[in-house]
């Protein structure tokens, strides 16, 4: 871990319950890894989901939080700090166009499959700018209710085929436990790490990334299959558990070199 710059997360299910605050030890616990390493959180949501489940949650300094970088929409937006505030570094906005696209073929194909909700908690398709996301249950579906829906992910992955085969110049990837995200083609998890190595004049070998759905087909595949080195988890409780002896780890080895 010698070459370690940046550890890199997904959000939902990796750092916190989905779409819900993350907890004060995993907070905690990224306050002093930030000490050690530059963080990045990258997930499907908007920023302001970012916002009210992460941010609004550390307390940090300075420098701190000049060593975190925030890209929602799965890599589509990136966010660095700067003395205004947190400042967009890009965005890959899709047109109009391609927008009411994609509205028409998850809202047709969902009605096709039987899997539009009547009752939903909140917007099934919502507009993230970068990202149109569809959330079967709605956005704000409590997090039981969503895990319940589609234990083994085949309605995802027929709805995800379906609206695919109507999109195939734009990106489809399942995205959360009842969501579809769809981006620009190729805009993907790899492409918002390419992007960072990048910005940071990075090596594949200085980043780590930590995330819950690294399955072929999920949507932090793309940054395994790039090779990445990637820690598998399956709730946020993994992640603290890895965290706390990942610091202890860089701890000792900053003192070692001291």
């Amino acid at each position: 871990m010698n070459d370690l710059r940046v550890v890199a997360f997904d959000l939902d299910d990796t750092l916190a319950i989905s779409k819900s605050q993350i907890d004060r030890r995993m907070a905690e616990l990224l306050g002093h890894l930030l000490t050690e390493v530059d963080v990045l959180v990258i997930s499907g949501g908007r920023f302001e989901q970012f916002q009210s489940q992460v941010l609004a949650h550390l307390d940090l300094t300075e420098e701190q939080r000049d060593r975190l970088h925030l890209m929602p929409t799965c890599g589509t937006r990136y966010y660095r700090w700067s003395d205004e505030g947190w400042r967009q570094v890009y965005a890959e906005d899709l047109t109009a166009a391609d927008k009411a696209r994609v509205v028409a073929a998850l809202t047709e194909s969902a009605q096709a499959l039987g899997l539009w909700e009547a009752k939903p908690w909140g917007d099934i398709i919502e507009d993230r700018g970068s990202q149109i996301t569809f959330s079967a249950l709605g956005q704000s579906a409590p997090p039981a209710e969503k895990y319940g829906w589609d234990p083994d992910g085949d309605k995802k992955r027929r709805l995800r085929d379906a609206v695919a085969a109507k999109l195939p110049d734009l990106e489809v990837r399942g995205g959360g436990s009842t969501s579809i995200d769809v981006t620009r083609k190729g805009v993907d998890k790899a492409y918002g790490m390419r992007k960072l190595l990048e910005h940071l004049d990075l090596k594949i070998d200085n980043v780590l990334f930590v995330g819950d759905r690294l399955d072929v087909g999920g949507n932090d595949y793309p940054v395994k299959a790039m090779g990445i080195r990637c820690v598998p988890v399956t709730r946020w409780e993994e992640t603290a558990d890895y965290v706390e002896r990942l610091v202890d780890d860089l701890v000792r080895q900053r003192a070692e070199r001291a």
